[in-house]
């Protein structure tokens, strides 16, 4: 597996349809998706299609460290099949692979959004794999640059933003019927890419690697990531909410820092 590489209002709409198309067309041949393919997924044939995955992510990122992605997870009606796991990828990443998502049986996501670091122009895909063993995927591109050396603004040493301080809140949007929540870690996530400003020496690699939730004893999801997520890593997500219940997040990095803590749901988080 590899993992770098020399590495009015109709007026409105009409604007609005133009400049999508426009971007669209605009779009280069996805030219390192065949060999992504075949270093991921050993050549496994996947499908196109938004019946089970959709992909939001902007045309032209504001920020490269903070870009917003936003996947949908669907369930055709009468198709027996679910989505077990997803796996975003971000072409021209220095790792591509920015995480995979595992999502708990019982859980019922219909959506889960993050923000990641994007280094260049690039093609960003994610590929959902189904109960019965079936990829499919949903792709968008992305203009943005140096999203992966831009410098952080954090520090391990701040005593004011400690180290791996969790965060959960219940939101009061509603989707496909879904409560949704966001949970968050304080954490720098430093790629290795990053310089010192004082030093100018480069920072060590240190980032989440793994981040869970759990309702209860189930799971709600999981992600095993990389230098991809952006620092403080936040996940927002729309999931079948048992009120009576706890929310578990628990949490590691490269390091072997360990990081954990529970809520209960009715509370409303913290």
């Amino acid at each position: 597996m590899r993992f770098s590489r020399p590495f009015g209002l109709l007026a409105a709409v009409v604007c609005l349809a133009t400049g999508a198309s426009a971007a669209a067309e605009a779009s280069p041949p996805d030219e390192f998706w065949p060999s992504l393919k075949r270093d991921f997924f050993s050549n496994r044939e996947i499908v196109e299609s938004s019946n089970f995955v959709g992909l939001d992510a902007p045309v032209k990122a504001e920020d490269a460290a903070l870009v917003p992605i936003k996947i949908a997870i669907r369930t055709p009606p009468g198709d027996p099949r679910r989505v077990v796991k997803m796996s975003l990828l971000i072409d021209e990443n220095p790792v591509p692979l920015a995480g995979v998502f595992t999502l708990g049986a019982k859980s019922e996501v219909v959506e889960i959004a993050t923000r990641v670091r994007v280094n260049a122009d690039t093609f960003v895909h994610v590929v959902a794999e189904l109960s019965d063993g079936g990829l499919v995927e949903a792709k968008r591109y992305v203009h943005a640059a140096g999203g992966c050396s831009a410098p952080s603004v954090k520090n391990l040493d701040d005593p004011a933003r400690p180290l791996g301080k969790l965060k959960f809140h219940m939101l009061p949007d509603i989707v496909h019927g879904h409560r949704e929540a966001v949970v968050m870690i304080q954490h720098p996530n430093f790629t290795g890419m990053q310089r010192d400003e004082k030093t100018h020496d480069y920072t060590p690699a240190r980032y989440v690697d793994h981040f869970a939730v759990y309702q209860g004893e189930d799971l709600v999801f999981s992600v095993d990531g990389g230098i991809s997520i952006s620092e403080d890593p936040n996940f927002r997500f729309a999931f079948a909410v048992d009120p009576n219940s706890m929310l578990r997040v628990e949490a590691g990095d490269i390091a072997g820092g360990k990081f954990g803590y529970s809520w209960p749901i009715a509370g409303g988080g913290g």
